[in-house]
Parts: structure tokens; C-alpha cells; sequence
């Protein structure tokens, strides 16, 4: 494929480097090592104070968005005054004609809307499953009026929204497994990782963890203190030991040696970044079969996909993790979400966009 000039248009909800914008910002930072060693120009637009080491950050003022996971199915579309979101497209609308293609990382309606505005074609690299009314039908909207315009990164994602994405190219995700050291002997101690809120359902993790008498260590932001602190309250003789937010080299070797990663999400999570980074050091994974990990995880070969909001299950399937080789969740990592497979998979999504141009 020719070198392509390429806009990268990040969420909205936070800088990069901070956390706030979950998976996505690990995911732009990916796709963004991945292209250019592919031979493409990155440049990025981000809200201010946002960092992204070895490319051209541009970054813009204004205020955050609401993440959409604390809204309801019904919830109208809003933005505060002097918005970031609206800010950081009208920049990429002045500069657009420098680009080829231009791609949307924020799960916001602006930038649906403003697809048919633009004369260089915008590609959605959608980032979570159906949460409200008027996101699903932007959405489809755009995938029907604008064919291959929309990316994914599980199918179980797509088949989230309302008729589904028929057109949705499911580009899944990849990672420098460079930066994931391979751990063969496991200590005695679990992982959970992510955002700390509600939708991400730490809960039950803990209340599984509780039952067997083990160690939880816990990283990432609090993004929901009074829901933290309401496990703590529930839970008060469960062994947990928070970690706090750390950088991907910095978590990969702190989690490295976990017996296992636990994932317990309360909604369709359209991928599982964290799913992988655990897999690459050799760490199997415990899923409930809800949204990208279940597709991820191979059941009685690199962990268990056990039942939804399952916790009985999910403690049974906690105490068979040492029969998981961990060898495997390593092999697996490496075959299929490496830097360059995900490079080859976007490289093709956006052929599929420039051949579309009118």
C-alpha cells in the first residue's frame, strides 16, 4: 500500500496519557506505531496536555465529554460549553485537505454526524458495543450511507448495535508484545485491571476472590470513588491490594506473574485490550462470556469463558487456572495481535475507504 498521510482524532473524554480514556488511548498508541512502521505519517489531535512520545501531537483546549458508559439508553446528545470535541474537529476540518484519511477514535455522535461535510473520507474505529439510542443510530446511519467507513474490533461489538454493522470491518487490536515479558512460573496472587466503575463489575471479581481466601491486586484509575469505596465497604476481610494507574511497560511486568487476569464486565466490552497484554506475558484469562474477551479467550486453552454474572462459575473456573500451559497464552498473543497483524488488518480497512471515494 502507498504511504498515507493520516489524522488521528482521539477521544474526548480525556488527554492521552492520563487513563481517563481507557483502551482507546492504548489502542491509538498501537495503531499509531504500527502504521508508521508500516511506512504511513501520523499526526494526532488530543486534548491538551495529552502526550504520545515520537509523534506530532497537536493539542487542543476545551472542556472533556461524558464518558457515554455513565449515561442511559435514552440520554440526549450533549456537549459542554466550549467543548474539546467540537474544538478538535473543527481543526482536523481546516486541515483535512493535508490528509488522506482521517480516523475517529471518540465514541461521540459530532463526528458521525459530520462524515458527509468532510471531502477526505473519515474513518470510525468504533470502540464500544451499543450504549444508547441516538449513538446506534448515528452509527448505522453512517455504515449504510458510507460503506466501510466503520471499524471494530470484535464482532460481537457489531452484532451489539440494532440490525447490526453488516459492513463493520473488524480490525480487532495489536500490541508491541516486545513490551510483555513472558512469566512461566506464576506467584500467588490474581489480576483485575481497568477502569474502576461500575460497568466494569470489579465486584465480582472480588466477591470470587473473597470465597477462595486469595490475593486481588487491582490497577487502574478510580474512576468511580463511591463505587469503590462501596466494595471496600462489602467486602472488608478480602485480601486487596490496589496498585494504582501505571504505564503499559511498567503493568506488563507487575502483571507478568499473576496466576490469572480476571475480567467481569457488566456491559458488552467491545474488545479487552488488557485481555491480550495478559495473554503476551503468559497469564491465562477468567471472562465472562459478555463482548470481546469471550471471542478472545480459548476456553480450556489459554483460560475460561465461563457464564455472565456468573460468580460461582467464575470462582470454579479461577481454581482451574494451573491447568492452562501458560506457553500457549503467550503463542496465542504472538499469532494473532502483534504490531504488524493489526497493521495489515487496518491497512486493509483503509483501502476499503479510499476505494469508496466519490
Amino acid at each position: 500500500m502507498r504511504s498515507l498521510k493520516l489524522l488521528f482524532v482521539s477521544t474526548s473524554v480525556g488527554a492521552l496519557g492520563t487513563g481517563l480514556g481507557g483502551g482507546v488511548e492504548l489502542t491509538l498508541q498501537n495503531l499509531a506505531i504500527a502504521l508508521m512502521n508500516a511506512g504511513h505519517y501520523i499526526t494526532v489531535v488530543a486534548p491538551e496536555t495529552s502526550q504520545l512520545d515520537g509523534f506530532s501531537v497537536v493539542e487542543i483546549a476545551g472542556n472533556l465529554q461524558i464518558i457515554a458508559q455513565s449515561q442511559g439508553r435514552d440520554a440526549l446528545i450533549t456537549m459542554p460549553q466550549d467543548a474539546v470535541l467540537s474544538n478538535m474537529w473543527d481543526y482536523a476540518r481546516s486541515v483535512q485537505m493535508n490528509y488522506d484519511v482521517i480516523v475517529n477514535f471518540a465514541y461521540d455522535w459530532l463526528p458521525f454526524y459530520l462524515t458527509p461535510f468532510f471531502t477526505t473520507p473519515i474513518g470510525h474505529l468504533v470502540s464500544m458495543g451499543s450504549l444508547s439510542d441516538a449513538m446506534d443510530q448515528i452509527i448505522t446511519s453512517v455504515a449504510s450511507s458510507y460503506p466501510h467507513t466503520i471499524a471494530v474490533h470484535s464482532k460481537v461489538q457489531a452484532e451489539s448495535f440494532k440490525g447490526g454493522l453488516d459492513f463493520a470491518h473488524c480490525v480487532m487490536n495489536g500490541f508491541d508484545l516486545s513490551l510483555y515479558p513472558f512469566c512461566e512460573n506464576a506467584e500467588d496472587f490474581y489480576a483485575w485491571v481497568g477502569r474502576i466503575a461500575p460497568e466494569k463489575g470489579l465486584e465480582d471479581a472480588v466477591a470470587a476472590i473473597d470465597s477462595l481466601g486469595a490475593v486481588l491486586k487491582v490497577w487502574g484509575v478510580i474512576q468511580d470513588e463511591p463505587y469503590w469505596n462501596d466494595i471496600l465497604r462489602r467486602y472488608p476481610n478480602a485480601n486487596i491490594e490496589y496498585q494504582g494507574f501505571l504505564p503499559t511497560s511498567e503493568l506488563a511486568i507487575a502483571m507478568a506473574p499473576a496466576k490469572a487476569l480476571i475480567m467481569t464486565p457488566k456491559w458488552v466490552e467491545a474488545f479487552g485490550n488488557v485481555a491480550i497484554e495478559a495473554l503476551a506475558c503468559g497469564v491465562p484469562v477468567v471472562a465472562y462470556e459478555r463482548g470481546g474477551p469471550a471471542e478472545i479467550v480459548r476456553s480450556g486453552e489459554t483460560g475460561f469463558v465461563v457464564a455472565a454474572d456468573d460468580v460461582a462459575a467464575l470462582t470454579d473456573a479461577i481454581g482451574q487456572v494451573g491447568t492452562i500451559r501458560r506457553s500457549r497464552c503467550r503463542c496465542h498473543a504472538e499469532e494473532f495481535y502483534s504490531l504488524e497483524a493489526m497493521g495489515d488488518r487496518v491497512e486493509a480497512w483503509f483501502e476499503k475507504i479510499l476505494k469508496n471515494v466519490t
